[in-house]
């Protein structure tokens, strides 16, 4: 396996001046680091050796060494046992993991015959495809934290989850799938084994003994079989046929059950032709194109499998001086957690710390880090990225988490029927109607003209025009590009969107908040009096120190704070109070007592006696919305810029993103009346917002796009909610809309054309019945691959998020 320069554990380079081996089987060898060291010497002494005999590939290389304290002992906590390792119904608890570095067979045998060997587990399973492990042990003899620290003593890294109920049927439901697929599969190679030697048989003219023995024992393979991987087809026929409907399990089902039952009849009476073959092949495909369906379904999830294996399974939470680990599901609003460089953030908060970075890749689609203020939001999920311990005061946990509500959206999404698929399964039934009466027609003409081949052609028919693909076309493509999009920061909350962008002609954008980022900055000051600008800050800044209003945060990060008492604050005017026994007032025109109309742009300084400044405030656009609205108007939309701002920084903002039409000083019901006029005059529009005042227009738009930033009534009312910063990403949606309707269409086309085909070639009696298996199935395979290629199609991104992150401040380089 390896060479006396390469790690005999995990096969990387020895690097210069290693010095570590160990004996194994009777003989030194080399290893690179003590991390290897530990795990090879723990295989030896174990007695688990074999492994390495056993093994195709090397190891992984393990993490460096745990601290002293296990990090799984947090585990134990029996808050946090009760969710990772539920009591079963024989008194037993079981713990479910997904195992990194599982990369073959030998893995699996290490895993298993190594946490067998820990007191109190009574049973321990594998899956070598995904590495997901369950392990059954007693609680009253070992502790969930021993399991865990025995897997990563081997050196592969366990990711235990807090499964739910639905998250544990669905994980079974995976596997139930793929025993059925490993069934058919062996049992249709075994079949078709022995009827290659009936095949042959026949033109050597073997003893009737020799081919009666192959015929019972097809039947006693493929019978089991048949009814083990087709269950679920045969229940879902019933359910159909219950319902007063034929979907399209019907004819599946009806050809399995005829197929079987007349080779069943056939094979104890030895006379007549026998079908296990065709019938175990046809129901090998069809559990196969399913099964590939519904990975790519899984597939569309798996952002949000991410997305969990982010929540840390343990937090740091601050009780007054000391520090204590705690499993995440302890945590409570209120609590304040600490969260180091590296680690994960574990649940929505507000930041208690001056300032920190965070990387959002995962929830949001942008790789580049985001810079958070002192009270800003911090998403559970998201990555400590500065360099110093980050205050996290967590503010939202369960259901009302930023995690479970994207959840929430996609599964809403997942289980939408659009117009495609519903047009997909009226055409199913409609195919099956028909279908079954051609099959009576074609089988009445053959009973008519060559009794014979009737049963064959009846069969072959059912096989081949079996709809699966059909019924595929739409779901599939659905499914993929609903999990790109989720992974592209755009959250559907209805497949239906990907119908209704292809009718937009015009999109509608809210200023503050959504085309910029609701951060205010300070512009100018125009100083009124002998103070100098400087002055006239540090006056305000001291005013607004008790306050988190973002007008008062922009005055403070201007220039230092003097001292300030007998503060009044009047919301929706300003501030009042006493600096160096002077008496100032701060806020609109008619707290100071200026004259002229008050602007949201601007603040009032004076004391006493006179006004001191005006100083203008400024909300900073996005970095790429300009480029945004001109790809947006580059595809023939048209752009409208709706905003409460006064018109001078509307204007002022309209011009700087290129949008020639904007209206200004608009109230939530002036927006809603300009939506419902364009509506009226013909246009389809999408409306972006994220204000709790957008939320009747997002209800009104024909397709609507919330930030996730932005307030919970906004996005409960919103199509899509984009969880993104680079609002180029959202121009894209409508090409990545079309791309998926494209793929639909194709995928529709070609079933039709496939069925259009195959009938006549089945009832002329030119197809037998594992051809029609094979053409059915590849018919199936078809559609499936072609909606994959959504994968590649959809994942294109933007330039600019392949470049490097920014540099940190210096204020988080400390």
């Amino acid at each position: 396996m390896t060479d006396l320069a390469s790690c005999f554990h995990c096969g990387e380079p020895i690097p210069a001046g290693a010095d570590f081996s160990l004996l194994v089987q009777g003989q030194r060898r080399p290893v690179c680091c003590p991390g290897c060291l530990a795990v090879a010497t723990l295989i030896e002494q174990q007695g688990l050796a074999r492994f390495y005999d056993f093994r195709t590939v090397p190891s992984a290389r393990p993490k460096d060494r745990a601290p002293a304290a296990s990090p799984w002992a947090v585990c134990d906590r029996p808050e946090v046992a009760a969710r990772l390792a539920p009591r079963t119904a024989a008194g037993r608890s079981e713990l479910r993991c997904r195992v990194d570095g599982v990369t073959c067979a030998a893995c699996v045998w290490l895993l298993e015959r190594g946490v067998r060997g820990i007191e109190g587990v009574t049973d321990v399973g594998v899956n070598p495809l995904s590495g997901e492990t369950t392990v059954q042990f007693d609680p009253q003899r070992t502790r969930p934290s021993a399991i865990l620290g025995t897997i990563a003593s081997f050196g592969f890294e366990p990711r235990p989850a807090m499964l739910g109920g639905a998250d544990r049927r669905h994980s079974d439901a995976q596997r139930a799938e793929l025993k059925r697929l490993a069934v058919a599969g062996l049992g249709s190679a075994q079949v078709m084994t022995l009827a290659a030697a009936l095949y042959i048989g026949a033109f050597e003219h073997m003893e009737a003994a020799y081919a009666s023995f192959f015929v019972l024992a097809s039947m006693l393979v493929a019978t089991p079989v048949v009814l083990y991987s087709g269950a679920p087809i045969f229940a879902s026929a019933w359910r159909d046929l219950r319902r007063g409907r034929l979907g399209m399990d019907v004819p599946v089902a009806l050809a399995l059950a005829i197929a079987l039952a007349a080779s069943l009849v056939n094979a104890l009476r030895g006379a007549g032709h026998v079908y296990f073959d065709s019938a175990t092949m046809f129901l090998f495909f069809l559990v196969l194109g399913r099964f590939l369906e519904s990975r790519a379904r899984r597939r569309a999830g798996g952002v949000f499998d991410a997305l969990a294996d982010l929540r840390p399974l343990s937090a740091t939470r601050r009780r007054g001086d000391s520090l204590e680990r705690v499993g995440t599901i302890e945590l409570a609003a209120g609590d304040v957690v600490v969260v180091a460089p590296g680690e994960a953030v574990p649940a929505d908060g507000e930041l208690a710390s001056e300032h920190g970075a965070f990387d959002e890749s995962l929830l949001s689609g942008e790789s580049l880090g985001r810079l958070r203020a002192r009270g800003e939001t911090v998403l559970g999920g998201s990555v400590n990225v500065g360099r110093a311990p980050a205050e996290i005061r967590v503010t939202r946990l369960g259901a009302d988490s930023y995690l479970e509500r994207v959840g929430s959206l996609l599964q809403r999404a997942l289980a939408d029927r659009p117009a495609f698929l519903r047009l997909a399964d009226r055409w199913a039934t409609w195919f099956v109607v028909a279908l079954l009466a051609i099959t009576a027609v074609a089988g009445t003409f053959w009973l008519a003209t060559a009794p014979e081949r009737a049963f064959e052609v009846v069969l072959a028919l059912l096989v081949v025009t079996c709809p699966c693909a059909l019924s595929l076309a739409a779901p599939a493509a659905f499914a993929v590009a609903l999990g790109q999009l989720a992974r592209r920061g755009l959250l559907l909350s209805s497949a239906r969107v990907l119908e209704r962008l292809g009718d937009v002609t015009t999109w509608m954008f809210d200023k503050t908040g959504t085309l910029s980022e609701g951060r205010i900055v300070v512009g100018r000051v125009d100083t009124l009096a002998a103070v100098d600008a400087g002055r006239c800050l540090a006056l305000a800044a001291a005013l607004e120190a008790g306050n988190e209003h973002p007008i008062a945060r922009a005055l403070r990060a201007t220039a230092p704070l003097a001292n300030a008492t007998e503060l009044d604050y009047r919301p929706g005017y300003g501030v009042t109070g006493t600096i160096d026994g002077r008496r100032y007032r701060l806020g609109s025109a008619r707290h100071v007592g200026a004259t002229g109309s008050d602007d949201s742009q601007c603040v009032y300084l004076a004391d006493e006696h006179e006004l001191l400044a005006r100083i203008e405030l400024a909300d900073t656009l996005r970095p790429r919305a300009r480029e945004a609205l001109a790809a947006l108007a580059a595809r023939g939309y048209a752009l409208l810029l709706v905003s409460g701002d006064a018109a001078g920084a509307v204007s002022r903002a309209a011009r700087a993103l290129g949008v020639d039409e904007w209206h200004a000083a608009q109230r939530p019901e002036d927006k809603l009346a300009l939506l419902r006029a364009r509506q009226q005059s013909g246009a389809v529009v999408a409306a972006v917002g994220d204000g709790i005042n957008d939320a009747p227009l997002l209800a009104q738009a024909d397709v609507s796009v919330a930030l996730v930033a932005g307030s919970q009534l906004a996005q409960a009312s919103a199509d899509v909610v984009f969880t993104g910063n680079d609002l180029r990403v959202l121009a894209r949606l409508p090409d990545w809309a079309a791309a998926t309707r494209r793929v639909v269409r194709q995928n529709l086309a070609w079933a039709a054309v496939y069925n259009l085909a195959a009938v006549p070639l089945a009832a002329a009696g030119l197809l037998a019945p594992w051809m029609a298996a094979i053409g059915m199935s590849l018919s199936s395979l078809v559609v499936v691959g072609n909606a994959l290629r959504l994968n590649r199609l959809l994942a294109e991104r933007p330039n600019a998020f392949a470049s490097a992150a920014a540099p940190l401040p210096r204020e988080l380089a400390a």
